[in-house]
């Protein structure tokens, strides 16, 4: 399943001597620009944001050749540019792009230059939701089968950035974001669809579109490539499968992947059924992370990793930062970071994997999406009901409908010192926002890691 020499020798000299503009330097932009330097590309970098705002940034670009346009994106730009690769944070229809594909000049980004070039199979896992910890736990089945295992794309570091160190025989675990696959032409050997509910609607507009590009990872596989997919739930995007179909299912056996029966995980190849391990095994809570497990077993089987390490890795696997993390326990009161739950969806799956009472941080910035199912889960099962950020004011309208205990405030930090004065012990404090945090901060790892500092400062 993966690529010839040829194909991999062709992508190798494709930047060389070409004219290369990076919309964006952050992460991804800057891994690029590095790249492309060193084959031999002329980059130009440009970014909306201004010198002093990206001077830490800028920094780690000073040892290249690299001219760099700040503070807007001029159309003058595109000039004699041979290629132009967009950062996450910049739309596929922003006008500098649009204008780019009107002269007909290619439009890339990190992630699909390194699928182009990469030498060893990779698996791709894309979602709503359950993407990061599906990923980290797809490379611990890699690295418990002794397997050199690259993790990375939206979550950790760019790729690009290991791949001259990445051997044929190795294994790439690829996590990515719909902003990330809208432009891809090219789709990875294995590859995860988790599931779509409604989430970057600020940014997509409509459902159709969001799908449509969360389906280019299963679009353009090859024909002895694997898709996996929740049984039933996505079966209108089965029909772009070219090769081997694999699902998994919580609820019923499935006849080629994993599901869970008698208390255990099995996997299943036509008429050859495998136990892997109990289900009381995963230490990770929440139904919605079993789902995450049986996706993980299925893509680690189909990347030919045995069900002994898979079974060792989802025994030790405990979850990564901000995803239902247990920060500490203070005076019998547990304080949670979710911080990853950036949709109301997200926020609703971690209320329901507490049976404790649950006094609940909400807030950040809105992607308009619709909070009624939220509203009503948060209703029945949360104990008290904390607001902060831009979500506060239309969350508080809404809750003064329903009968449940809530309190607004202005930030996070007011938000974890009237937590802890509402706590008794036996309470779960749980930071779910359910909303973005760039209202206040630049990522929600950056909110996170504030709860946990509140928290622990005590």
């Amino acid at each position: 399943m993966m690529m010839t020499q040829d194909r991999q020798q062709t992508r190798l000299d494709a930047l060389t001597g070409k004219r290369l503009l990076i919309l964006g330097l952050a992460r991804q932009g800057k891994a690029l620009a590095r790249f492309a330097v060193g084959r031999g590309a002329q980059v130009i970098v440009s970014d909306l944001r201004s010198a002093e705002t990206l001077h830490a940034d800028i920094a780690e670009l000073a040892d290249l050749p690299v001219e760099l346009v700040l503070g807007n994106h001029p159309l003058t730009l595109l000039d004699d540019i041979d290629v132009l690769a967009i950062s996450g944070g910049v739309p596929a229809d922003a006008p500098l792009v649009v204008a780019a594909r009107d002269r007909g000049i290619s439009v890339t980004n990190d992630s699909l230059e390194f699928l182009l070039r990469c030498p060893a199979p990779i698996v791709g896992i894309t979602g709503a939701a359950g993407k990061s910890t599906t990923t980290s736990l797809v490379g611990a089945m890699g690295t418990a089968a002794g397997r050199p295992t690259w993790v990375g794309g939206n979550i950790g570091r760019p790729l690009l950035a290991d791949l001259d160190a990445i051997r044929p025989n190795d294994l790439v675990v690829q996590e990515l974001s719909s902003f990330q696959l809208e432009i891809w032409t090219h789709s990875p050997p294995i590859a995860t669809i988790l599931n779509i509910t409604p989430n970057h609607l600020d940014r997509h507009k409509t459902m159709a579109v969001y799908t449509q590009a969360k389906a280019n990872i299963l679009r353009f596989q090859p024909e002895d490539g694997i898709a996996v997919l929740p049984y039933g739930d996505l079966a209108h995007l089965e029909g772009l499968v070219q090769g081997r179909l694999r699902h998994f299912c919580l609820d019923e056996p499935v006849a080629d992947g994993a599901f869970a029966r008698d208390g255990a995980i099995w996997l299943r190849n036509g008429e050859h059924e495998q136990r892997v391990c109990a289900l009381d095994d995963i230490q990770l809570r929440g139904e919605h992370n079993v789902r995450n497990v049986l996706a993980a077993v299925v893509l680690a089987a189909s990347a030919d990793i045995s069900a002994e390490a898979i079974s060792e890795a989802i025994r030790t696997f405990t979850g990564i930062p901000h995803r239902l993390e247990l920060v500490a326990k203070v005076d019998g009161v547990a304080y949670v970071n979710d911080s990853i739950a950036t949709a109301p969806e997200r926020a609703i799956a971690a209320v329901r994997a507490y049976d404790e009472p649950l006094i609940l941080l909400t807030g950040g910035r809105d992607k308009d999406l619709d909070w009624e199912t939220w509203l009503e889960v948060v209703a029945g099962r949360a104990k008290h009901v904390i607001l902060f950020g831009e979500l506060a004011g239309m969350l508080e309208a809404r809750l003064a409908g329903v009968e449940i205990a809530f309190d607004r405030v202005v930030s996070l930090a007011d938000a974890v010192m009237l937590a802890r004065q509402l706590a008794e012990p036996g309470d779960v404090v749980l930071l779910s926002p359910g909303g973005t945090s760039f209202d206040a901060y630049s990522d929600f790892a950056q909110r996170g890691d504030e709860f946990r500092q509140l928290v622990r400062n005590w």
